[in-house]
C-alpha cells in the first residue's frame, strides 16, 4: 500500500514535528547571529551609550542624591529601547534576506515560528542584560549597597524580558511590513508594554531599595508581571497566524 501523502495539516498536528521545527528555526537564528554578532553588538553598544548618557545627566546631581531611587527606572528604560532595536532588526533581517517568505511557504505552523522567534529574541535580550547589569552597578551603585536581596533582580529581569520578547515579536511582525517600521514599532510597543514595565520597575525597585515590606511588594509586582506575560503571550499566540500572513 502506498504511503499517505504528508500534508501541512498532518505535519502541523504532530507535536514532535513542531518541536523539530521550533529547534530548527531557533538554531538558524542563533547560528546566524554567532556568525556576525550584528544584533548583540548593536544592542550592547546602544545600551552602553545609554548608560554613558545617564552618567552625564547625573554628573551634577551631587553626592547627596541617592541614585537608587531611580535606578530601576533607568535600567528598564535602557532595556526597553535596546529591545526595540533588537526586535526590529531580527524581523527586518529575515524580511530583507527572504527568510520570512521562505518560512511562510514551508509547512511550518505559524505559532511555531512565533515561539522560535520570541525565544531567540529573549535569549539575545538576556545576554545583553547579563552584560549590562555589572556595568550598571559599577557606574551607579558601587558605593551604595542594595537594600534588598540581589537574587530578586534576575527574577524581575527574566519575568519582564519574557513579556518584552513575546509581545515585542508580535508587534515587530506587524510593523515590519509598514513604511516607517521603526516609528510604528515604538508607537505600538510603549503603550502595550506599559503595565508590564510598571510592574517590572516596581519589582526591581523593591529589590534595590529594600524598603519596609519590600518582600511582599516584590512578589506582588512579579505576580502582576507574570499575569501580564501569560495573558499577552496567549493573545500573541492566537493572533500570530493572522498577523504574519497579512
Amino acid at each position: 500500500m502506498a504511503d499517505a501523502p504528508v500534508t501541512t495539516a498532518s505535519v502541523s498536528s504532530n507535536p514532535s514535528s513542531s518541536w523539530r521545527q521550533f529547534k530548527a528555526i531557533l538554531r538558524k537564528d542563533i547560528v546566524m547571529e554567532l556568525r556576525t554578532f550584528e544584533m548583540l553588538t548593536s544592542m550592547g553598544l546602544y545600551t552602553l551609550l545609554t548608560l554613558v548618557i545617564y552618567q552625564i545627566a547625573l554628573s551634577q546631581s551631587g553626592s547627596g542624591f541617592d541614585v537608587r531611587l531611580i535606578a530601576a527606572g533607568l535600567l528598564w528604560l535602557a532595556f526597553v529601547f535596546t529591545s526595540m532595536l533588537g526586535l526590529n532588526r531580527s524581523l527586518v533581517h529575515e524580511k530583507d534576506q527572504g527568510c520570512l517568505e521562505a518560512l511562510l511557504l514551508s509547512p511550518v505552523d505559524r505559532p511555531v515560528i512565533f515561539f522560535a522567534k520570541a525565544t531567540g529574541n529573549l535569549i539575545f535580550l538576556l545576554i545583553v542584560q547579563a552584560l549590562t547589569i555589572p556595568l550598571f552597578f559599577v557606574m551607579f551603585l558601587s558605593n551604595r549597597p542594595l537594600g534588598g536581596a540581589w537574587w530578586m533582580i534576575p527574577i524581575a529581569l527574566v519575568v519582564g524580558s519574557v513579556g518584552i520578547a513575546g509581545v515585542g515579536t508580535l508587534l515587530a511582525t506587524i510593523s515590519v511590513n509598514t513604511r516607517g517600521r521603526d516609528f510604528i514599532l515604538a508607537v505600538l510597543f510603549v503603550p502595550v508594554m506599559f503595565p508590564l514595565l510598571l510592574a517590572a520597575v516596581g519589582a526591581t525597585s523593591a529589590a534595590v531599595l529594600g524598603n519596609p515590606g519590600y518582600f511582599a511588594e516584590f512578589w506582588r509586582d512579579i505576580a502582576l508581571a507574570a499575569g501580564y506575560d501569560a495573558i499577552m503571550l496567549l493573545a500573541a499566540f492566537g493572533l500570530y497566524e493572522f498577523v504574519i500572513g497579512a
